[in-house]
């Protein structure tokens, strides 16, 4: 998802009870395992990497769920071969801001689902647009899909952006992230899931952000310790991945779980 462009569900019955995720996950499933199940095409994966990290101690392939995201920036993607190759997930960008939409949005969109690949839409946060704004731009080009994965907020700061690079104070970051989670979560009715990056969570005290699932980004350690043991759903571990289908660099990621939490996760949000 860190293309830098020029330019699930409702929390548990009781929230951040011990023990206890989106979906009626329990910790316990959320374990590295392996195994094969309908859905997931192969499990642990081992894609190559045009700059690969030398992992130690829990490695991305220890994970038997993979998946992709993809922008405009990956170009047409073969998804019946990425699929068949162990991309058993995929976040797609649909919009950024409150006035662009990814040329390839609708293509992906489509083509995915076709070929059998669990997606989902991802917006891009920009700090010089409202966040109602913004929500209503996604709502206004992303299909209500009850077969979709739930959609995500992407949070990052984008230096390169030629025409934004303000930071706002912490306090107006989480209280924008809100304006848009709460808009997006009733039109779509699934709970968004948040998208960040280290420094962004950071910056931004997101460790005190609760209610909402987590993709993290984390290209050199495992997300344990560069999240102070935060919990997660989702783990973006490279940007310089090959995939199979997938022209240039790809951006990889994990579920958290295994294989069987995979399938009850997917039922909850996307049956």
């Amino acid at each position: 998802m860190r293309r830098w462009a020029a330019a699930t569900l409702a929390a548990c019955a009781v929230a951040m009870l011990a023990g206890c995720t989106s979906g009626g996950i329990r910790l316990s499933d959320l374990a590295p395992t392996s195994g094969a199940a309908p859905g997931v095409a192969v499990t642990n994966p081992r894609y190559g990497d045009r700059d690969p990290h030398a992992w130690t101690g829990r490695a991305p392939w220890a994970y038997p769920v993979h998946g992709t995201d993809v922008s405009k920036y990956q170009g047409p993607v073969d998804w019946e071969k990425a699929r068949a190759s162990g991309i058993s997930f995929a976040f797609i960008k649909a919009t950024e801001g409150g006035d662009r939409v990814d040329e390839f949005f609708h293509r992906n969109w489509n083509a995915a689902k076709l070929a059998g690949v669990p997606r989902g839409a991802y917006h891009f946060f920009y700090f010089c647009r409202p966040a109602i704004e913004q929500a209503q731009w996604f709502i206004r080009h992303v299909p209500r899909d009850r077969t979709a994965l739930p959609p995500v907020l992407d949070m990052e700061w984008n230096h390169l952006s030629p025409s934004c690079k303000l930071r706002p104070p912490a306090a107006t970051v989480r209280a924008e992230m809100k304006v848009f989670l709460d808009a997006v979560e009733k039109h779509y009715g699934k709970r968004p899931i948040i998208y960040t990056s280290i420094d962004f969570w950071e910056d931004n005290g997101l460790s005190g952000f609760s209610g909402y699932d987590w993709w993290l980004r984390s290209v050199a350690d495992h997300p344990d310790t560069r999240y102070g043991r935060q919990n997660f759903l989702f783990w973006q571990y490279t940007g310089t991945g090959i995939v199979p289908g997938i022209r240039g660099d790809a951006d990889i990621n994990v579920f958290s779980g295994s294989v069987s939490a995979w399938q009850r996760w997917l039922k909850a949000t996307a049956g």
